[in-house]
């Protein structure tokens, strides 16, 4: 890993779950992001500082790995997100944030990302 590719943010995230965290090249951890009833409804990307805002406003916070600048889901679209649940996977390199989503979880203004491009579908 270069470690001159990695972001550096200020962030004032616990650091005992800072440290487990494994973060990619560019600083950042996979967020898949779950309704309670167990819907996968997108994946977002985190750094240390969107995960300590998530968790202290309890309020989905993503980076923006496009526009390279943090953004709050429903902020613009008003299709809010309360997190109910935040989980750090096995091996450190993955977040389940399990939310409370009003109205539609994709910019495509469909209720998942992943609803209307099925490559493989069970019989």
């Amino acid at each position: 890993m270069s470690t001159a590719s990695v972001r550096v943010t200020d962030s004032e995230l616990d650091p005992a779950i800072a440290a487990r965290l494994k973060r990619d090249a560019d600083g950042l951890v996979c967020a898949v992001v779950q309704s309670r009833a167990g819907e996968v409804l997108m994946v977002g990307w985190m750094d240390d500082e969107a995960l300590h805002r998530t968790l202290t406003t309890g309020r989905g916070t993503y980076w923006s790995r496009s526009r390279q600048e943090y953004w709050v889901k429903g902020d613009t679209s008003g299709h809010v997100q309360h997190v109910h649940e935040v989980r750090l996977d096995c091996d450190g390199d993955a977040l389940l944030v399990v939310v409370d989503q009003e109205g539609p979880a994709c910019h495509t203004g469909t209720r998942t990302c992943f609803d209307t491009d099925v490559l493989l579908a069970g019989e």
